[in-house]
């Protein structure tokens, strides 16, 4: 009996029978962190009654919402009608200059919405994204990081397709990756703009780990033209699992490095059509 005994605990660790050390099982849903979505899908309903669009949000099933105060409304205000309906705002986001030249005020902002991550989803650049574009985000993702850290808020960049042109052994993300401080910048991958820039999803999640913080899910219409402008048009964004995207190898690498949040973003003009169909279909996976 001990050298059985022995015999077990020496297979367990030796990894011959891996599905008995994995924290997830067959059957298990990919979908692993509450349901979110990035406010922007919401952006033709906003005007139209900030309540009236938070009821949607929740009837919807999202738990988590990433954006900010619709236009005049408080901070505070919006932070309550949110929790009203058992929605969190963990994190919001903040353009390229104000970050820039004063992210301290940006650091309020998020803090008056009690959100723990702003993300930066756009480097100015005129035509095609150079290094002097990459040089100047550096300086002030490094700096603007450094500031909110110190406010108790995660600074993250949310990667738009532009960054693949090529550059040294790699990209230009790889080089804004590389030359940016982990203590203060962490990423946020888009995973439709990452695939339309011609990025790998999925082994950008392996290279770089726990760089990254969040995803947006999107899906690109099968055979859609693909370049690094990061535009593409409306009918472009499809219903998660209809496109060119692995979304379920996608989650699978997510929920190995331990992101704990995903934004559904629907760039459509069908959003209330569309939205319904990709929770669905997120739900629908399983291990």
């Amino acid at each position: 009996m001990k050298k059985l005994r022995i015999f077990i605990l020496t297979v367990l660790l030796s990894g011959i029978i891996p599905t008995l050390t994995f924290s997830q099982q067959k059957g298990d849903p990919l979908l692993q962190v509450p349901l979110g979505v990035q406010s922007y899908s919401f952006r033709n309903h906003w005007e139209n009654g900030v309540e009236s669009t938070l009821d949607i949000i929740e009837e919807m099933g999202f738990k988590e919402l990433e954006g900010g105060a619709p236009g005049s409304m408080s901070a505070e205000e919006f932070v309550k009608l949110c929790a009203d309906r058992g929605i969190s705002i963990p994190s919001t986001g903040t353009g390229f200059e104000q970050l820039e030249e004063n992210p301290q005020e940006v650091a309020e902002r998020v803090k008056a919405l009690g959100a723990k991550y702003v993300m930066c989803a756009w480097i100015p650049h005129n035509g095609d994204f150079t290094k002097e574009n990459a040089d100047r985000a550096i300086k002030a993702f490094n700096e603007g990081g450094k500031v909110l850290k110190e406010n108790g808020i995660i600074f993250k960049y949310h990667v738009h397709g532009y960054e693949f042109q090529p550059y040294g052994d790699g990209t230009l993300l790889d080089y804004i990756i590389e030359n940016t401080n982990p203590e203060y910048v962490s990423l946020q991958m888009d995973v439709m703009w990452t695939h339309f820039g011609g990025g790998d999803p999925v082994a950008l999640l392996k290279k770089y780990g726990d760089r990254w913080v969040s995803l947006h899910l999107k899906d690109l219409r099968k055979g859609a033209p693909r370049d690094m402008t990061g535009l593409t048009r409306p009918e472009n964004d499809v219903v998660l699992g209809t496109g060119e995207l692995d979304i379920p190898g996608i989650l699978r690498e997510s929920n190995r490095i331990g992101i704990k949040h995903m934004f559904i973003e629907d760039e459509s003009d069908e959003e209330l059509e569309n939205l319904p169909k990709s929770i669905a279909y997120l739900k629908s996976l399983h291990y």
